[in-house]
């Protein structure tokens, strides 16, 4: 367990640099668990992988032993989890209120139990973690335990989840490795967590996709308006017909969009300035707010000029979900038909400015070919005063691909300027040329 802490330690310190995360509607967790629906076969019965042989018992909430023996029969979600990671505390603070709600449905109540395998750093740490959780929990001290289940079920990062199911003679268990996934994307609708009510739920997923609209995704029975400038202002979210539409998933206390909004609109009024005399095409920006309060909110909305989504309102994490939002600002792009165009606006605005726009592939294709014939023209290697080492341009699939611009903080991709002895990396835009001094 102590080796899974170091090892995840440099890539999560990566993780949490690049972006700010909102935690307010949506987990985001570090986890290289495999995020396919596929189950696998573990030729162990589960309750005897969950005794040790000092004992075979777990923990209750209350410190009480529970019998691994109790467990029989159930759907038994394995945690691993620490509380020094703060992806782990706020899924946490997630699965609580849906295991919560599972055992309130009487049905389901004697199904399902989760037992939490600790990757704290001392007892301390782990009593006071296990306070804010009302499941089971392998004992602290039981190390072998801990480390043999780590190991067994190839653990490589936190949160995770790994979901057992039981069967008839208890000698298989159906094991489904992508528990925090499923949770955050279905919560308790996702139980018992078998291959046929998955794929139930994403032939669900797909037909809504299928089905997708404007007015499906930003409407609902109580409201059919978006806010708009200037207060009171509201602009019917049918008027967006046949527009491309921007969602901005973003906050007044994220500070990546301290930078990205001027930005973003910069680039929106260039846009309209390109669209003006054009009957059959047009772009519009809806913020969807993850702000704190109201006078947050407020405050934000009046520096942009675009449309909004009322602060509060429930279609708000129902974007933040069904986009898969995991941090902002965020900037999904909805085509003239309503469909999803990419999710990847924030990107794309960087890399391109207002000439990304409309943002299809179609015309990503088309600049990323110019991009390749700039290349061709720039510099194998430069000096950038940011940096004291040599940078060498590379392409996507060979060191370049998505990266984080240590100069701009911004996401970038496909050619950039990296750091072949330290992984610094760079937009070749934001290199600043200097002259290498021999002597130094």
């Amino acid at each position: 367990m102590e080796e899974l802490e170091k090892k995840n330690i440099t890539s999560i310190k990566e993780e949490e640099a690049e972006e700010e995360i909102d935690n307010s509607f949506v987990p985001v967790y570090h986890s290289f668990a495999s995020k396919n629906y596929h189950s696998h076969l573990v030729s162990d019965d589960y309750l005897s992988i969950l005794a040790s042989k000092d004992g075979d018992f777990l923990l209750s909430p209350t410190g009480a032993q529970v019998k691994v023996s109790e467990l029989e029969g159930k759907v038994v979600g394995l945690y691993f989890s620490a509380n020094w990671y703060s992806p782990c505390t706020k899924f946490t603070n997630l699965l609580v209120t849906v295991y919560q709600q599972l055992k309130e449905c009487s049905n389901i109540n004697l199904g399902f139990e989760i037992v939490f395998i600790s990757s704290d750093e001392n007892l301390n740490a782990f009593n006071t973690y296990r306070s804010s959780m009302p499941w089971l929990a392998i004992p602290f001290s039981d190390l072998e335990t801990r480390r043999a289940l780590t190991q067994k079920f190839d653990v490589e990062g936190i949160p995770c989840m790994i979901i057992l199911q039981p069967n008839d003679n208890k000698l298989d268990a159906a094991v489904i490795k992508d528990g925090v996934e499923l949770v955050y994307r279905y919560g308790v609708q996702a139980f018992p967590f078998t291959k046929e009510r998955l794929d139930e739920l994403r032939e669900k997923e797909k037909e809504k996709r299928d089905n997708q609209t404007l007015s499906n995704l930003l409407t609902h029975d109580a409201r059919d308006v978006l806010l708009g400038h200037p207060s009171p202002k509201q602009v019917s979210v049918a008027s967006l017909k046949g527009k491309t539409v921007g969602l901005y998933f973003s906050a007044q206390w994220c500070i990546p969009a301290k930078k990205f909004t001027p930005r973003l609109i910069s680039v929106y009024k260039k846009i309209k300035q390109q669209l003006e005399g054009k009957e059959d095409e047009d772009f519009e920006i809806v913020f969807v707010s993850s702000d704190h309060n109201q006078v947050d909110f407020t405050t934000y909305f009046e520096t942009m000029p675009w449309l909004a989504i009322p602060f509060d309102d429930p279609t708000i994490n129902a974007l933040a979900k069904y986009f898969d939002i995991r941090g902002i600002p965020s900037l999904v792009i909805l085509g003239p038909d309503g469909k999803t165009v990419t999710k990847q606006g924030r990107s794309l605005i960087n890399l391109y400015k207002e000439n990304a726009y409309p943002f299809t592939k179609t015309r990503v294709g088309i600049l990323e070919k110019q991009m390749d014939e700039i290349a061709k023209g720039l510099p194998k290697t430069e000096n950038h005063s940011g940096h004291r080492h040599e940078l060498t341009l590379v392409p996507e699939g060979h060191g370049g691909g998505a990266f984080i611009c240590c100069d701009c903080d911004e996401q970038g991709y496909g050619w950039a300027y990296q750091c072949l002895e330290c992984g610094y990396e760079v937009h070749p835009k934001c290199v600043n040329p200097v002259r290498c001094d021999p002597d130094n």
